[in-house]
This record gives structure tokens, sequence and C-alpha cells, in this order.
């Protein structure tokens, strides 16, 4: 008997370990369509290395990925940190990961971009693949999501349409890693040259960009200003002066934000996140600041004055896209383009976010215009996923300031004072997604601090407590208690705290939540009083 269970765990491992298809059972029709389409993905199992059965499930859903460049490994390596990574060490403990990745295929005849395509019809894939993963796991364990960038807000509208829908998703924890769930960004001043090459300039790299990556399902839908939005009537290149705020893409962005909005997040499930943005207001360069000022080659003697900036400070106007061609020393040929900011925000490209590059995705571009561009600028980074979008933060309209941890959706989070790339995995947030996961006695995440805070008792009694770690500093550390209605009750600020910190309280029965920032963390947990 033991020789057959043996065998049959080892031919559910070769079969786990494969590459699986699969097909949404609920079609999905876009903004821009004229029939619904099925879905399609691909995913595999990495079983645990403890008894090798489907029994302890973890879904990773990929990001935004056009052109399908990350393969299921790569996908799994984005839990890489200095320390190992994440899906290993938590399949040394029994648990499984399973990855979801969205490829491109044909259906119906329709050529479908799966790594840019609508959010909506991946979230029907991975709807699929939650009741396919119900269906075949061994026990009663419920799932686990994390959901990559993009596949934070893929995560969050499959699980919380399955909820009002009536389909018991078993999931148990939802872990958004710096998710664009008010809208993503991409400086506008970018998109507009890029156009501008290849439509008007008949640049084929430029252009295959745009097409395939700024003009895809996915792009319209995330990225709070796009060009599209700007472009006069009659023109696919030209700005209309007169629509300088930031727009989304039309039929597009405002459709899908209210969406996600109405679904809202699940509701029977932990909602937890990852950021990758400043929790203290540190912005990314400055509002206005300039990208590029330089001259290009584009052949056959003609040459090109390029000079960018990032949008404008609060309440101003200023130009991010001046392009002017020469040849024999002759203007040519120009283009333009200005950007205004609200008068309760500056421009997006500088606010505390997640950390883009102009760079990045472009690895395996040849043409030696755009090549030269890149090497030319002034500033690489850029804010890609806004601090405030990250936390789901709705009622601030400054995406500036220091987030008021209180009015998050989400009941604990990670966040670091310094501004990160995105997607990057600190020990800090490696430490949180683990306790997260594993569900450690008390739940770790809401008492143990990454080892540097220790809640010492939650339900808290007449005093909250904090035991320090000596083998940390403490340096400028405030806390804050806030309400869940985002009322800052509670706020002191220490200096060089030791052993531990008491903070007394009156506060009535209830749910709380407590944010501890000193010069090197800042960490959100949520308190009960009883």
């Amino acid at each position: 008997m033991k020789k057959i269970y043996l065998l049959f765990i080892a031919l559910i491992s070769i079969q786990a370990y494969s590459q699986i298809q699969i097909t949404s059972t609920v079609e999905y029709q876009g903004y821009d369509e004229g029939q619904a389409y099925f879905g399609e993905g691909e995913y595999q199992i990495f079983l645990d290395n403890v008894d090798g059965v489907l029994d302890k499930p973890v879904i990773l859903v990929d990001d935004f990925d056009p052109g399908d460049t990350r393969d299921l490994a790569g996908i799994y390596s984005v839990l890489d940190f200095d320390g190992g990574n994440i899906a290993d060490i938590l399949r040394n403990e029994g648990f499984d990961f399973i990855i979801l990745n969205a490829p491109q295929y044909i259906t119906d005849g329709k050529d479908i971009d799966g790594g840019a395509d609508y959010i909506q019809r991946n979230a029907m894939v991975l709807r699929e693949l939650i009741d396919v993963i119900n269906t075949q796991k061994v026990g009663s364990e419920e799932l686990v999501v994390f959901g990559l960038g993009m596949g934070g807000l893929i995560s969050q509208y499959g699980l919380s349409y399955m909820e009002q829908n009536g389909m018991d998703h078993e999931t148990r924890l939802f872990i958004s890693f710096d998710s664009p769930h008010l809208g993503a960004n991409s400086p506008v001043s970018f998109q507009y040259l890029l156009n501008y090459f290849g439509k008007e300039q008949n640049n084929a790299e430029a252009d295959l960009i745009v097409e395939s990556v700024l003009n895809s399902p996915a792009s319209k839908e995330m990225l709070i200003d796009h060009y599209l939005a700007h472009l006069a009537n009659g023109s696919d290149f030209e700005q209309d002066p007169s629509i300088l705020l930031p727009t989304g893409a039309p039929g597009f962005r405002n459709a899908f934000q209210t969406e996600l909005d109405n679904l809202g997040f699940p509701q029977n499930v932990r909602n937890v996140s990852l950021v990758n943005g400043s929790n203290n207001g540190t912005t990314i360069g400055t509002p206005g600041l300039q990208i590029i000022d330089t001259t290009l080659d584009l052949g056959g003697g003609v040459t090109a004055d390029i000079i960018l900036h990032f949008t404008p400070p609060v309440n101003q106007t200023n130009n991010v896209t001046d392009f002017t061609a020469y040849f024999a020393g002759f203007p040519v040929a120009s283009f333009s383009a200005d950007s205004e900011s609200f008068s309760y925000t500056a421009g997006l490209d500088s606010t505390p976010g997640g950390m883009g590059s102009f760079s990045a995705g472009l690895e395996g571009i040849t043409d030696p215009t755009i090549i030269a561009f890149l090497a030319a600028l002034e500033q690489e980074e850029f804010s890609s996923i806004p601090t405030m979008s990250a936390l789901a933060i709705e009622t601030e309209n400054d995406w500036y300031v220091s987030p008021n941890m209180g009015d998050s959706p989400f009941v604990a989070s990670s966040i670091s004072n310094n501004n990160e790339f995105h997607l990057t995995i600190t020990a800090q947030k490696a430490a949180f997604a683990l306790a997260e996961i594993r569900q450690e006695p008390l739940g770790v995440s809401e008492n143990d601090f990454s080892t540097k805070y220790t809640l010492i008792k939650n339900p808290v009694g007449e005093q909250i407590r904090l035991k320090l770690n000596s083998t940390h500093s403490y340096n400028n550390v405030q806390y804050s208690v806030f309400n869940t209605s985002g009322q800052q009750i509670i706020s002191e600020r220490l200096q060089n705290p030791s052993e531990e910190i008491s903070i007394n309280h009156h506060l009535n029965t209830g749910i709380y939540f407590l944010n501890i920032t000193d010069s090197e963390t800042s960490f959100n947990v949520k308190i009960v009083v009883q």
C-alpha cells in the first residue's frame, strides 16, 4: 500500500510541475470590442518540499507584461530578496505555490496579448483557476492570493466578483503588492514623444511601443493620464491645448475605475498590502523637473532638439514635451505639449510611489535614436505606482502628503520611508509577507513588526505596550493611533526610546490602527481594545 501511495504522489508531482493551460468559462466583452471572448492563461504548480501534496495553496498572479516577456520561472523569481525567495522558504514549510501567467493567444479569431489585456478578462481566468485549485487541493486549507502590481487589480476584481456572484473562493488572505488600485502613471511627456516619433517621424519601434504598450487595454484602464485623451480632433499626434489636466484614456479609464470601485475589496478575506512608495512624502525628483535636454541625430543630416519635463507643481502649467527638427540649420518639424496640475496636488511624475524607469521594458530596442535618447536622460526614475494608489486611499486628494494609514482599506501594510523600485522585496517586506501567509501564533504581522517592534499583547489592555529589540536603533520614533474612520486619536514623537514603549489610552472598545514610524521603517497594524 505504501508503494502505491508513493507512486501516486510521484505521478501527482510530475503532473503538478508541468505547465497547464486554462480557459475561463466566463467570457468578457471589452469596452472597444464587438463581442465577448473567453480569457486564457497558463499556470504551474510548485508543490511543497515537505509532503509533495497540494494542500496549502498560494496563488501568485503576474503583473503587467505586454509581449509575455516573463515566463513562469521569471514570475516566481519576483519573490527573490536578500535572504532567499519567499516561495522557496514557504515551500520548505509545506506551502504550495501556483504561478498564473497571462500569455499571448488567439481566441475566436482575435489576437490577445494577455499580459496587457483587459484586467476583467484576466480576472475571469483567475476565477477559473481558483475553482480548479479548490477542487484539486487535499483538505480544507483556504487559499492565499498574492497579486503582483496589475495582478493585485486582477485579484481584487476576481475575488470581489466571486463574492458578489455567490461563488465561494475559499480564500483567507489577499496580498496586494504595489498595485495601482486608484491608477498608475507613465510620464505623459514621454507618451507624447513616443507617439510623435511613431506617427509623425515614422519610427517603427516607437510606434510598436505605443500600440502594444500604451494603447493596450490594460494601460488604458490603469493610466491616470493618457496621451489619447489630449489629442486634437482629427489628429493622431497634436495636442488639444484646452485639455491639459491629467485625463485617462477615453472610454476606458473612468469606466474601469468606476467598475472596480463598485466591486470594492473582497469582504470575506484579510486584505493586506506591500507598498514600494514612501510613507512620509519623500518625492521622486520634483514637480516640473527637467528630464532631458539634448540634441539627437535622426540621420540624413537631420537633428532634433528634445526637452522633456515632469508634470508641474500645484496649480501650475508647464511645457512637458518640446521637439524641433533641423536640416542644415533650418527648422523642418516641431511638436510641443503642455501639462497642468490640479489646485490640490502637483503632477503625478514625482509623487511618492513605487518607481518606474524610462528604460524598463525597452531592453530589446535597436533603434539608434531611442537608444541615444535613453543614454541622454538626466532623470531616469519616475513615480509609477503612487503611494496613495497602492494603499487605495480615496479620501486624500493631495498625493504628496504622508498617507493616513487609517484611511486605507488594508488592515495591515508594509511600507518604507524611501521610494523603492516597483516590486522590490526588502527584508522587511519579506518578513511581513511570510508572517501573513504563515498565520503565526497571535498573528506575527499584528504583533511582531519584522522583529523590531513587538506588540506585547493584542487585544490590548490599559496600555498599548511595544517591546523594542536591542539589536536595532530607535531614532525619531513617532506613534499614532487612528480609529476606523481615519481620525487620529493619539500621537507622540519619541527621540531615543529603549526597551519598551508604553502608550496610555482611554480608548473605547473596538478596532484601531497603530502606526509606528522611525528613521528607517514604518509599520501599520490593527489593534483590538476590549
